[in-house]
């Protein structure tokens, strides 16, 4: 991956289409007020969501990891006419910034933000869910995978972020951390998961596309 330079991402995002201007501000928003900007999907990553939520056209979405709301802004533009999106997180602070940007948008009506546990909340949630983004905290990875299966629909699609980790995921030693241990462990789990069809792209920190069959 050393050969996707910052100039050739910067290439890229140049021959797409142009932010929009509230991603743009919201962009500049989290660079101001977080202390983690860099968990934000960004431009390139953010066209990616849209451009698949748009092939999807789901009805409902779920989102595990909100952080301040960018990447639901992107996959609400796929959503039906009466289509909802559903995105937990249980942080405060960047959860406020993201509802402000919600109430903005004209997504305003389709996006729900739920503080809170994932783990508690996602077995309440009702089935037959079209699509799912998983981009939280990486030790629950593959609890959060477990616990959507079987709510999302046949032919659903489940998209984790994440998944190259920075790197990391090539760290074979007995010493490495937690959370990369986690991604691996994810990451294999998906590999050998005969129930579904799925790709890993080296987009930005890498995200595995995962169709249920």
């Amino acid at each position: 991956m050393d050969f996707i330079t910052e100039e050739l991402t910067d290439y890229c995002v140049k021959h797409s289409d142009k932010e929009d201007n509230l991603l743009k501000e919201l962009g500049r928003q989290t660079h101001l007020k977080t202390t983690q900007p860099r968990m934000l999907s960004g431009h390139l990553q953010g066209m990616f969501l849209s451009f698949i939520a748009q092939f999807v056209k789901p009805n409902y979405i779920l989102e595990i990891g909100t952080f301040t709301g960018y990447s639901a802004l992107c996959l609400a533009k796929g959503l039906t006419e009466n289509g909802k999106l559903i995105t937990l997180d249980n942080n405060p602070e960047t959860s406020l910034l993201a509802k402000d940007f919600f109430n903005r948008s004209v997504y305003k009506n389709k996006i729900q933000v739920v503080e809170g546990d994932a783990k508690q909340v996602i077995p309440t949630l009702p089935n037959e869910i079209d699509l799912v983004f998983i981009d939280a905290d990486k030790n629950n990875y593959a609890l959060y995978y477990d616990l959507v299966f079987d709510k999302l629909k046949s032919g659903g699609l489940i998209m984790a972020d994440n998944v190259l980790w920075s790197g990391k995921i090539l760290d074979l030693s007995a010493n490495k951390d937690e959370k990369t241990k986690a991604i691996q462990s994810f990451n294999e789990k998906i590999a050998n998961d005969n129930r579904v069809e799925k790709v890993m792209l080296p987009l930005r920190d890498g995200i595995t596309l995962i169709r249920k069959k």
